[in-house]
């Protein structure tokens, strides 16, 4: 039996609330409503796919990245402090308005499905930091992230089944729970960075 230490288990947990699948529930379906059914699994499939590369680049050159524009893990803290909490706000308090804005016409093609509902800024953003406080660790960070997509994956591509079950109701419920966890998250991240920044 393999066991998985709190350290992954804890970091799959924040990565796994921060992609927000069942929020993506209801915007996924929107954005392939006109899509043929029997095409709308097989691209979703395609774009948790394009998101995994994404996320799996960010894990292993994120850090140069930082490195190579100068910015300090105080500053990638904060950041992704703000933007987490902007999205945590918007998940409990909705707008009402199409968070994509308008969209072209067609099969959707990494934009918006890949980046940035699944491998958003917010995500981006935790997989650096993550890294960051302890570059020892990138095989536990590796198995927190194909932990949290996984379980992701697998939420989306049942997404039109959980629908059905939920109703809207009942994923806007849940999206807004995630939303006050996401929120707690995103304010240790700005106190962590102000905290290191003394």
């Amino acid at each position: 039996m393999i066991e998985i230490s709190s350290t992954v288990l804890s970091a799959a947990t924040v990565l796994f609330l921060v992609m927000d699948p069942l929020g993506n529930i209801p915007l996924f379906l929107t954005l392939l409503k006109d899509i043929d059914e029997k095409r709308r699994r097989p691209i979703i499939l395609r774009e948790v796919l394009f998101a995994l590369v994404i996320l799996l680049i960010f894990l292993f050159f994120g850090q140069h990245l930082l490195d190579f524009l100068k910015l300090q893990q105080e500053s990638v803290s904060i950041a992704g402090g703000i933007v987490l909490f902007v999205i945590a706000i918007r998940m409990i308090f909705p707008t009402g308005r199409a968070i994509m804005g308008d969209q072209p016409e067609g099969e959707p093609f990494i934009v918006p499905l890949a980046i940035p509902l699944v491998a958003g800024p917010s995500t981006l953003a935790t997989l650096i930091l993550m890294v960051r406080s302890d570059p020892n660790r990138m095989s536990e960070w590796l198995a927190a992230l194909l932990m949290a997509w996984g379980v992701t994956a697998m939420i989306l591509l049942s997404a039109p089944f959980l629908y059905r079950i939920l109703r809207k109701r009942g994923l806007a419920a849940i999206e807004r729970l995630m939303g006050m966890l996401l929120i707690m998250i995103s304010v240790q991240m700005l106190l962590n960075g102000v905290e290191s920044l003394r």
